[in-house]
Formats: C-alpha cells, sequence, structure tokens
C-alpha cells in the first residue's frame, strides 16, 4: 500500500473469550490483511500507533476507543454483532436483547468509522441511529490456504475411522439455537445412514436448556469433536461430503466462505444475508424449512444434482483476503483524509 506511513493497533483485549470464535478468526484475518498491504501494525497498546481495530463489545474495548480518542488517535470499531443475531444465542440472550442493543449502539458509537461484514448486516446498523459512516467489508477467506486437498481429507477420515464410502455431513459454530442444532440434531435422526459432525465448542453455562437436552438425546451418528484449528478444520472441508449450514441468522459466516474455498458441498437456510450473493441452485443449495432440507440433502450426497462447488470456489474467491485488504486500504485513506 502506497504512502500510508500510519500504525495499527489490533486490539486484542479479552482474547481468551474470543480466541474460539469468529471474531477471533477475524482478527487473525486482519493481521494477515495488514501483512499483505505492508502497513505496520502491533498488538501492544503500549505502543504508539495511529488507528486503533476494535473487534469485541467488551467493556474494555470501549475503554480502549476512549483511551485511543483522548491520544488523539483513530478508532475503527468492528460491527460484528447485532441484536438480531444475539437472539436465540446463549441462556437468557433473548430476555436482555433489547439491553444489547443499547450497549451495542453505545460501542459502536465510539468509533469513527463501523466497519461491518456485508451489506445485510450494514443495512441493520443503519437502523442503530449510530450517527457513524458504516461501510461493509468482509472478513474475507484466505483461498490460498483453504483450498481442497485429498491427502488433507484422507487425514481426516483416518483421524475418525471413516469407511471409504460413508457419507459425511458437517457444521462448525457455537451449540446455539440460532446457528440451527436443533434443527441439525432433529435431521441426523432422520438419516441414520449419514454421519453428521458438529465442530466448535459451547460452555455448557452459556447453552440453553433446551440445547443441553437434545445434545444429551443426540443419536448415535452425531459427534461432537469441539473447537479445532483452522488446519484441523482445513481436513475436515477437504474429507467430507456436505457443509450443512442451518443457521437462522448471520451477519456473514466465516466458515461458510471457508467450507466454499475448499469445494464442498453447500446446502445452506434460505435467510436474506445470503439471498443476493449465494444464488440457490447456481452457486449453493439452499432450504427454507425442515422439510426442504431433508429432501435436498441425500439428493445431494448420493449425488442426484448437479455439483456446485467450482462456481462455490470462485464465490469465495471474491472475498479471498487480498482482495479484500485493498478495500480495507480505502477505508484507511477515507478515514485519514476525512
Amino acid at each position: 500500500m502506497e504512502h500510508f506511513n500510519k500504525k495499527v493497533l489490533l486490539y486484542k483485549g479479552s482474547e481468551k473469550v474470543i480466541t474460539q470464535s469468529g471474531i477471533g478468526e477475524a482478527l487473525r484475518h486482519q493481521k494477515k490483511m495488514l501483512e499483505s498491504l505492508n502497513v505496520a501494525y502491533t498488538e501492544n497498546p503500549k505502543e504508539d500507533y495511529d488507528v486503533v481495530h476494535l473487534n469485541t463489545i467488551l467493556p474494555d474495548s470501549v475503554f480502549m476507543a476512549k483511551k485511543a480518542h483522548s491520544d488523539g488517535k483513530k478508532v475503527i470499531y468492528y460491527g460484528h454483532s447485532t441484536m438480531e443475531d444475539f437472539r436465540n444465542s446463549f441462556r437468557g440472550s433473548n430476555v436482555i436483547a433489547p439491553l444489547f442493543k443499547k450497549w451495542l449502539q453505545y460501542c459502536y458509537r465510539q468509533g469513527d468509522i463501523i466497519v461491518t461484514p456485508t451489506q445485510y448486516s450494514k443495512n441493520i446498523l443503519l437502523n442503530y441511529s449510530l450517527n457513524r459512516p458504516i461501510v461493509s467489508l468482509s472478513n474475507g477467506v484466505d483461498t490460498t490456504y483453504f483450498t481442497k486437498v485429498s491427502s488433507n481429507g484422507a487425514r481426516f477420515r483416518k483421524q475418525y475411522h471413516l469407511a471409504e464410502d460413508q457419507k459425511v455431513i458437517v457444521s462448525v459454530g457455537h451449540l446455539i439455537e440460532r446457528k440451527g442444532i436443533l434443527d441439525f440434531l432433529a435431521l441426523a435422526k432422520q438419516y441414520p445412514e449419514y454421519l453428521f459432525f458438529w465442530f466448535g465448542h459451547t460452555s455448557k453455562s452459556l447453552m440453553t436448556r433446551t440445547v443441553q437436552n437434545a445434545i444429551k438425546q443426540a443419536s448415535a451418528n452425531v459427534q461432537f469433536p469441539g473447537f479445532v484449528s483452522s488446519s484441523e478444520l482445513r481436513d475436515v472441508y477437504s474429507g467430507s461430503d456436505l457443509f450443512l449450514f442451518m443457521t437462522h441468522e448471520e451477519t456473514e459466516g466465516i466458515v461458510l466462505l471457508e467450507a466454499l474455498a475448499n469445494e464442498l458441498p453447500i446446502l445452506v437456510r434460505d435467510i436474506p444475508i445470503y439471498r443476493e450473493w449465494l444464488p440457490d441452485k447456481t452457486v449453493v443449495y439452499k432450504a427454507a424449512t425442515q422439510e426442504g432440507f431433508k429432501k435436498i440433502l441425500p439428493l445431494i450426497l448420493e449425488k442426484k444434482l448437479p455439483s456446485l462447488t467450482t462456481p462455490g470456489r470462485h464465490a469465495a474467491e471474491q472475498f479471498d483476503l487480498h482482495k479484500v485488504s485493498l478495500d480495507l486500504a480505502i477505508i484507511y485513506k477515507k478515514l485519514f483524509n476525512d
């Protein structure tokens, strides 16, 4: 990036809380983007810097924003969360959702500019009366890292002792209703001949009773390996037969971009965020109801529908980290020219 002699602080406060989440991954992506742009950055708030990236809505991020402003620094606040995707998440989330929205408004107003992953999430935040510029910028995906390699897939299948002809369905995310865990488990019961894997970890204390009970009563063809590293996840994508994303609400969905990049067949819920940029039957397959998922799932697995993995890969390439970093460069210029 030419003539950008500013230094970025990637604030990693409360890192332990976010490392096993999409926000933790987004932070890692920002680091790669800065490296791609040759922009100087630090993760140490005690070092000098010109602009800080804030990715969480935890109190220490708000404190960091206030300190940055008092020191004459710029603040980019990433709008990863909305009240809409907070609902149906953790125990008690629906009760406190309106308060959560007020807190979000307070946090995001600390930014000189708000960056949110999609036009869909931008439209939601435009209704939050934030009185700050809001720009959409994908979290991006590393398409050189997430790419289908048969030996990676073989490693995953060997690790889990899977027969060559065993059909494997995977999903990734928190074990919460919003992500579709209840629907996922109900579908697994209807297809005992297929293996279902859910990768991701959520503390039991945060899970609703309904989710806890559903997991306890999960059918024998479901496995919960927990949180795994990105290299293990890459193996999973390369060795599975279908990525099943039954989420009810997202601001983007980094794992979906990863699965697309890895040329894994995709079956996703037909929700507004994916309506335009992931057309049904041309880039991914979609279902709107449980009955729809039940009907389409075996057709994809038994290859009775056309493969969409090549257009899926092309869709992911539009959000490659290198491409996204060029748009981040424009945001920096806007921030300092204004």
